[in-house]
């Protein structure tokens, strides 16, 4: 029998990061009849690339990327997008409110299969949330042999998670490209989506990428999953974060349904020869 009891988290603060976008931090909180230990335990032993379900009283809950993993005291970070009623709502919250949250949930991205390795990211849109802690993570232990990101926005307005942008592309490659309203002429900036700049992002590499990491759009991933291989990288090799709706986050209601899979316990974290190509 699943718990689908949210734990309290209390909204610490946030900031605006993109159109309708904001980033939140939030801390788990403690209840009177669990000791601290067993409380935070799970939530310590969450990986990169899982998700949680963030409850907003009388107004429901919905499913976020960590873009920070809880701490041993609890703090965790997650972007969110202003799309609909819960999140609405939470736009609409001060700081200091208290809410609930399930998790965490799903399978991350592989960490011990892609250590060590010469590793691409792609990240549209929302999608560069999913890779946040996954490039922290490779940057804060160096146990990668070349990591690049390629992000896609839609204009300037709607780039994301631009603080973590400019942090990164001080010590690794960054290649952020913009579809409409052109660019500011920075040496990492491009005219385009991320299909335009992958072949020169390929060839910086010398030799072909051993993983790559996609997420955003579902399109934009199985289009860019389609050309690597067809480039030569091995379907093995390429790993998705698929975003469903997911509503209970068990695997029990069947919103996440993809064939024979569920996106909320057998991913959101895919390789693409494990997913239906239609």
């Amino acid at each position: 029998m699943h718990n689908l009891t949210p734990s309290a988290v209390q909204l610490v603060d946030f900031y605006d990061d993109g159109e309708h976008t904001r980033h939140f931090h939030f801390r788990l909180l403690e209840e009177p009849e669990i000791t601290t230990h067993e409380h935070h335990a799970k939530w310590r032993h969450t990986q990169t690339g899982q998700f949680f379900m963030l409850s907003v009283p009388t107004f429901g809950e919905a499913p976020f990327s960590f873009t920070e993993v809880p701490d041993e005291n609890g703090y965790f970070r997650a972007l969110i997008r202003r799309m609909g009623a819960v999140t609405s709502e939470l736009f609409e919250l001060e700081a200091g409110q208290i809410l609930g949250a399930r998790g965490p949930f799903g399978a991350g991205w592989p960490m011990d299969e892609i250590a060590n390795k010469r590793i691409l990211a792609i990240g549209g849109g929302c999608g560069l949330a999913p890779l946040v802690s996954v490039v922290n993570q490779l940057i804060e232990h160096q146990n990668y042999t070349q990591l690049s990101l390629i992000y896609g926005a839609r204009s300037r307005q709607t780039q994301m998670l631009n603080p973590e942008r400019e942090r990164w592309q001080h010590i690794i490659p960054v290649f952020n490209t913009i579809e409409e309203g052109g660019v500011n002429g920075g040496d990492n900036e491009y005219m385009g989506t991320p299909s335009d700049i992958l072949p020169t992002v390929l060839d910086s590499f010398g030799e072909l990428p051993e993983v790559v990491l996609l997420a955003g759009p579902e399109a934009m991933m199985y289009s860019l999953a389609e050309y690597l291989v067809a480039y030569g990288i091995s379907d093995h090799a390429i790993y998705l974060s698929i975003e469903r709706r997911m509503h209970c986050a068990v695997g029990t209601c069947g919103h996440c349904y993809i064939e024979s899979k569920y996106a909320c316990t057998d991913g959101p974290t895919f390789r693409w020869d494990q997913l239906p190509k239609n």
